[in-house]
């Protein structure tokens, strides 16, 4: 497989299929892992959970089938710019940190510096979509909003512009947690695989080093994650102090309300998800990123 450089704008495209491709396939176990999350009980009656089956048993019971995709609009319209923008970001930021450390090739230092700035740079693209998101997943709010652009014409008029925002420490603090370990991975875990000399062999490998990239990702980033559901999903109300404001001080609220396991509240559906579904972006990006160079060289 070709290693060939691509334009900015081929990387951004690639990026954005590799992650429409995720969503597709992936967006229940977000929701469940969302509604998991914003639970404070013990899982205890109709409108709790006690894991993920039973999250997925009682939304499809009670609330039919396809509320498993409701607020998949602002994952969708997200998801093109959000994955395009982690793609050509570790892309770039990985030119960038070469140039810098007069490193020819890739390390493993380099891959999760990089891998971290580029979740940084992430953030700020996603923040408004997931808190979209948040608020259409939670069962509590369903009555709420009648869809995307109602919440947020509600949040803006309610709560101010600045509070499509609201969650953007956590946000930051997920993303570069998630990257670093995911491009990390990715990295070492090629190292060590054999070469190949097929694409066959080679969409193995990528599926191997990004299933491994996206569980270890997860595995960094989930208490950061459950704190910025309930960061963004908190109405603000003028003159009253919010119980989630910033993330460390909400890990530590978690944690001593309701003890470390709280914090890895929704891990099964996430890591089921972005496991796997960091296995589908590998494979979708650099099946792209392919295509896109035989089109230039005149092959295709």
């Amino acid at each position: 497989m070709s290693d060939k450089p691509l334009p900015f704008v081929y990387q951004f495209a690639a990026g954005a299929v590799a992650g429409v491709s995720e969503i597709l396939v992936m967006y229940p176990l977000d929701v469940v892992k969302t509604r998991v999350q914003l639970q404070t009980g013990n899982g205890v009656g109709p409108d709790s959970y006690n894991g993920m089956v039973d999250c997925f048993r009682k939304i499809i019971r009670h609330e039919g089938f396809s509320r498993l995709y409701r607020g998949i609009s602002a994952p969708i319209m997200m998801e093109a710019p959000k994955r395009a923008t982690k793609f050509a970001a570790n892309d770039e930021w990985g030119k960038f940190y070469r140039r810098m450390f007069g490193q020819e090739k890739m390390n493993q230092s380099l891959s999760v510096l990089t891998g971290a700035t580029a979740g940084a740079t992430e953030s700020f693209v996603v923040v408004p979509f997931e808190l979209v998101k948040i608020r259409l997943q939670d069962k509590a709010s369903a009555g709420k909003y009648s869809g995307m652009l109602d919440v947020i014409a509600k949040t803006v008029r309610n709560e101010g512009v600045l509070a499509m925002y609201q969650g953007l420490e956590s946000t930051l603090w997920r993303h570069i947690l998630w990257n670093a370990g995911y491009f990390g991975c990715i990295f070492q875990v090629r190292q060590l695989l054999p070469k190949v000399d097929n694409k066959r062999a080679q969409m193995f490998n990528d599926i191997l080093a990004g299933t491994v990239g996206g569980t270890v990702g997860t595995l960094l980033n989930t208490p950061m994650d459950v704190v910025k559901s309930r960061i963004q999903n908190e109405i603000r109300v003028p003159g009253v102090v919010s119980k989630y404001n910033w993330a460390w001080p909400a890990v530590s609220t978690v944690l001593k309300e309701e003890g470390f396991g709280a914090l890895y509240k929704g891990f099964l559906p996430k890591v089921l998800r972005l496991g796997p579904g960091g296995g589908i972006l590998l494979v979708v990006y650099q099946g792209t990123m392919d295509f896109f160079r035989k089109i230039r060289e005149g092959k295709a």
